[in-house]
């Protein structure tokens, strides 16, 4: 007697959408500095710089102020991703899990990252990967003709994320 297994839709499989890595700066001209140099230095790729939009005087923010840098891999975002995940000792906490089943988590000294070896310009500097998922089908909601809704049962819940990085990655999450 044999069984049949049910067949896999391939429009359930989830897959990584980008990997976005940040280093805030603040206020701090040198901190930007040495993050720009970080970033291109761990991808390859130009780094970003990101501005504020409001005006939060309490915090001495006005716009057009340059507070940090960012860059965005698309292609290689599983290579850097598993090489971030072994500077984390592939464990994550579950509150790096949002409700859309994407994630985030800090590095706090880039010597951790492998390859990355330590630059006395760059002193001790961290920064903050997130990671976005998606399934086939979620175009729908970015596409310029016809823009729709994601529906309920296709988006990604934060256990869906949770079991993906385990299989994927071998992560453990605690």
């Amino acid at each position: 007697m044999t069984t049949t297994a049910k067949p896999v839709n391939p429009m359930r499989e989830i897959r990584i959408a980008k990997l976005t890595l940040n280093i805030g700066a603040g206020k701090d001209e040198d901190h930007l500095k040495k993050g720009l140099k970080l970033l291109q230095k761990l991808t390859g790729v130009a780094p970003v710089k990101t501005v504020t939009q409001k005006r939060i005087p309490g915090w001495g923010l006005r716009p057009g102020l340059v507070v940090g840098c960012k860059i965005t891999l698309r292609n290689g975002a599983e290579e850097m991703l598993k090489r971030l995940l072994v500077a984390k000792e592939n464990v994550l906490s579950r509150r790096c899990f949002d409700a859309q089943g994407n994630f985030s988590f800090g590095i706090p000294e880039y010597i951790d990252i492998k390859g990355m070896d330590y630059d006395p310009e760059l002193k001790i500097l961290g920064l903050e990967a997130a990671v976005t998922l998606k399934r086939p089908g979620f175009r729908v909601s970015s596409r310029k003709l016809r823009p729709a809704k994601v529906g309920k049962t296709h988006a990604i819940t934060p256990e869906e994320a949770i079991e993906f990085v385990k299989k994927k990655f071998g992560v453990e999450v605690k």
